[in-house]
């Protein structure tokens, strides 16, 4: 195939599409590819051909399946109503089974069809990834992006593994845009508050860490293009100037400098573990931790603020949460005591009191309890 590439590239080559390298057995590719302008301006402009094989159209038909239980139930809540369905389709979701079945098998309707979504969706995912697997061992290339892929679904199976530890099916996600959300703030809630979870903690400086990691590189090449910097490979076996001026730059910025390779497995492993140390922390969720605000408080990491109320053992207790027995049917809350209603003594006779001589007058009787201010 004719092809020139370079990052400031203006000008796309079109020529007869790159069908790819010979494999044994995986043939039977889907078309003979096509360009697309846009596409040509971020990457490559050529689309296709692509190759689904047998594991490729599993997940693609579980994934199909999953997606049609759950936009059905989504559409059937709004009595099948096309417009209401699209208005509130931000709103509206599949719910997990109510806390009163645990672990059993729940009716369709009671989150039986949200158990067989996310099983559908999981078989999807787990499909694709096996793909990708036997996709890049088919390449000859190593497994770097399956076992990528992998820690972002360690992440994703948490959120199954986390309630069947702590034995309740209403501990899952909801699938829906605004109600999975919502969740995420209830969840934190109830275990008090994932921040001072130190996995959590982790997750955050890891994503944030890839975020700027990927950003300096990204900007490195960027800088040293017009010197040859995007043929890293080339950089890599033999220095050329743009690596050279690259690093030089990095030592002087920061005294020290990834290579040209180890940079990619700097990201790569800031990358990987966002996902995984905050699966570690969705685990801890619930089974060894039940509130980490008291875990914070009890290892010295969060100050112990004053009680805005006070409560007895019984109200902290419930606070805590109940995990292992029956699973609470709601997010526990404190109400505030009231104070009691006032009693009047109907056996009193309450005279009417003449404000002129209320300074004076003794006669009137006005009992103490209807002179009390509730």
């Amino acid at each position: 195939m004719l092809e020139y590439q370079n990052l400031f590239t203006r000008v796309q080559i079109r020529t007869a599409p790159d069908p790819g390298i010979p494999i044994e057995g995986a043939e039977n590719r889907l078309g003979s590819g096509w360009f697309f302008g846009l596409a040509g301006k971020i990457g490559d402009a050529q689309i296709g051909p692509i190759y689904l094989g047998t594991l490729g159209i599993l997940s693609l038909l579980c994934g199909f399946i999953a997606f049609e239980i759950v936009g059905l139930n989504m559409w059937a809540s709004v009595n099948w109503n096309v417009i209401e369905f699209a208005r509130q389709l931000p709103w509206l979701a599949l719910e997990p089974p109510p806390p009163q079945y645990g672990l059993h098998l729940p009716p369709l309707a009671q989150g039986g069809w949200y158990l067989m979504a996310g099983f559908f969706l999981t078989m999807s995912i787990a499909l694709w990834w096996l793909r990708t697997y036997r996709r890049a061992r088919a390449l000859k290339m190593g497994t770097h992006l399956p076992w990528a892929f992998a820690s972002a679904i360690f992440l994703y199976s948490t959120f199954f593994i986390q309630p069947l530890l702590v034995g309740s099916w209403s501990e899952m996600v909801p699938f829906g845009i605004f109600p999975h959300l919502d969740w995420t703030s209830a969840f934190s809630i109830r275990y008090g508050n994932l921040y001072y979870n130190p996995f959590h903690a982790l997750s955050i400086v890891f994503l944030y860490g890839s975020a700027v990691l990927f950003a300096m590189h990204a900007a490195t090449i960027l800088a040293v293009a017009r010197l040859g910097g995007e043929r890293e490979i080339e950089q890599i076996t033999d220095r050329g100037t743009a690596a050279e001026r690259s690093m030089l730059f990095w030592r002087w910025t920061m005294g020290f400098n990834a290579t040209m390779e180890s940079i990619h497995r700097w990201a790569w492993w800031f990358a990987v573990l966002t996902t995984f140390t905050g699966g570690i922390g969705i685990l801890l969720t619930g089974t060894v931790v039940d509130n980490w605000y008291l875990w914070g408080v009890k290892h010295g990491l969060v100050s112990n603020y004053p009680a805005a109320n006070t409560l007895t053992p019984e109200q902290q207790q419930l606070l805590r949460g109940r995990y292992q027995g029956t699973a609470p049917d709601s997010f526990p809350s404190y109400a505030a005591p009231v104070a009691a209603p006032m009693v009047i003594d109907s056996s009193t006779v309450i005279l009417p009191v003449d404000t002129t001589k209320q300074k004076t007058d003794s006669t009137a009787v006005v009992p103490a309890s209807a002179r009390r201010i509730p």
